[in-house]
């Protein structure tokens, strides 16, 4: 997709959520026109006041009022620029929100061969800084281009009132600033795009380090992860360094036109005054409103750079919005009436996304309804790859596994996995209680099934050695527990859910004798699936 058909995609991504929440910039629209209305009425204000002194008919009640009205005009214009902060910059954040909200739904919906391609801090770094950028360009990128549009339309038209002559001078050099906008902005869209893309790499490199701090340690590999982190971070440095020297670049430029154009005005509006021809108020009323500009001017600069900011994040973030997952309940899906749960396998073929070598050939299996079925088999032999194929954990061709005679691909994705309890051989836990891992697949909060699952695991024999019973907190991964530990609470937590099938793939091999018979015998009536090597 070329560079212009993806930001245009993207804008119309944005112009959506700018529609959804239209009341705030609808809001913000009235307060921009407000404060600039107020605020513009200060340099009229002043040219009165001159002009009543080179009159000399302006008093001092005369300059007290006036003094007043300019008062009154600035605080008007700070109260509704509060209001314009208010609700642009709120309708940001509330589109910040939703951005990640939907970012992380798409992810959960996303394949595992997703995952295994995407390293975690790259996602991490999409989810905070890439979003963070789309924030910064639909809140305060859009307050101030509004702002700058309409402060510089009106004070154009004031400004042609004052002096047509001083006002086709003063725009005559315009072109040049635009040009300079523009030359600038297409480096700041690729430089971004860089040092968003290195900030992925150098989050992913601490992320694994850090959840790979045991074996770290174990190897003695500290000053070799803290050097190579430092080629990486100065690497981050000296893109962020480039960044800054192009935008510290361009205000100095765009400052220097200004300031060039206000010289000129100047010039030329003096020789007006001395020639008789434009009054002194009218000058000073014509420069203060050319000062009134310069921010504005200068925000322009700011805005297209935070627009490329954004734009590049946005880009980003579509690469992985726009990936349509290949397991997802489709038109096929239909309402799964389950008579029995045995399952067949039709002469099942797979292989990996990514690779060339087929997994399986040609499997054909029946498990009958309440069989307890071991697949035994040397390393490697797609034991595990069978097993994730049945929770569709990866796309199956279609009629190559059924349950009850229903095609998997036509189950809907929750009806199967609520059937299926699932014990995968790395017994994966969150930072959280013990009691919150167990009952993690449950519905509804239901202590005894937690617990009467932590008996059958042997796991409550564990549980009362600990200082706080079930809420106890497990670190991360389930750091503080031990092997079998971690393994009897993943146990527990696939049969406290008393699933139809309950799939173990090597759940026994850190857990005792006992308790691996345990679990079978309490099953009677429905089937195990077992896998070991």
């Amino acid at each position: 997709m070329s560079n212009k058909k993806s930001n245009s995609k993207n804008l119309k991504r944005v112009l959506r959520y700018v529609r959804e929440y239209r009341r705030y910039f609808i809001g913000g629209t009235v307060a921009i026109i407000c404060t600039n209305a107020f605020s513009l009425m200060v340099p009229w204000l002043v040219k009165d006041a001159i002009e009543g002194l080179e009159a000399g008919t302006a008093t001092r009640s005369d300059l007290f009022v006036i003094g007043l009205k300019i008062v009154l005009v600035v605080m008007l214009s700070g109260l509704f620029l509060f209001f314009l902060r208010r609700t642009v910059i709120w309708a940001s954040r509330i589109i910040e929100y939703d951005l990640k909200n939907e970012l992380v739904e798409h992810l959960l919906k996303l394949p595992r061969s997703f995952y295994n391609r995407t390293p975690t801090g790259d996602i991490i770094a999409r989810l905070s800084n890439d979003i963070e950028a789309v924030r910064m360009m639909v809140g305060p990128g859009i307050m101030h281009f509004s702002n700058t549009v309409v402060t510089v339309s009106v004070a154009f038209v004031l400004m042609l009132f004052l002096s047509p002559k001083l006002t086709l001078i003063a725009l005559l050099p315009f072109p040049i600033l635009a040009f300079t906008f523009k030359k600038i902005a297409t480096y700041v869209y690729s430089l971004f795009y860089k040092i968003q893309d290195h900030f992925s790499v150098l989050t992913a490199f601490v992320q694994e380090s850090l959840s790979g701090v045991r074996v770290v340690k174990a190897y003695n590999q500290e000053d070799h992860q803290v050097e190579e982190f430092d080629g990486l971070n100065k690497e981050y440095v000296r893109l962020n360094m480039s960044l800054a020297k192009l935008e510290g670049l361009f205000h100095p430029i765009v400052a220097l036109e200004v300031g060039i154009i206000l010289i000129i005005v100047l010039y030329f509006g003096g020789r007006l005054v001395i020639d008789g021809s434009l009054s002194l108020g009218v000058l000073v009323a014509f420069m203060l409103y050319m000062m009134i500009l310069i921010w504005p001017v200068m925000a322009i600069g700011w805005t297209i750079t935070l627009y490329q900011r954004g734009m590049a994040s946005l880009e980003r973030i579509e690469k992985i919005t726009g990936i349509i997952p290949e397991v997802r309940d489709t038109e096929k899906t239909k309402q799964f009436d389950r008579t029995t749960t045995e399952i067949r396998l039709h002469n099942l073929s797979f292989t990996y996304p990514d690779s060339d070598r087929q997994v399986l050939k040609d499997v054909n299996l029946v498990i009958p309804e309440g069989r307890m079925t071991a697949f035994v088999g040397r390393t490697g032999c797609g034991k595990s790859t069978v097993i994730e194929l049945m929770v569709r954990a990866y796309q199956v061709d279609d009629g190559k596994i059924t349950i009850g005679g229903t095609d998997i691909n036509t189950i809907p994705l929750a009806e199967l996995r609520k059937l299926i309890g699932y014990v995968p051989q790395e017994s994966f836990l969150f930072s959280d209680s013990l009691y919150e891992n167990i009952s993690f697949g449950l519905p509804a909060v239901n202590r005894e099934a937690a617990e009467d699952a932590a008996v059958l695991s042997g796991l409550d024999k564990d549980v009362h050695d600990f200082p706080k019973g079930y809420e106890t907190i497990v670190g991360e991964r389930g750091v503080t527990l031990s092997g079998g530990q971690k393994q009897r609470t993943a146990l527990a937590r696939a049969v406290a859910r008393d699933p139809e099938i309950l799939i173990l793939d090597d759940a026994f091999s850190a857990v005792d004798t006992a308790t691996e018979e345990r679990i079978p015998e309490s099953r009677r009536g429905k089937r195990p699936l077992d896998q070991r090597s």
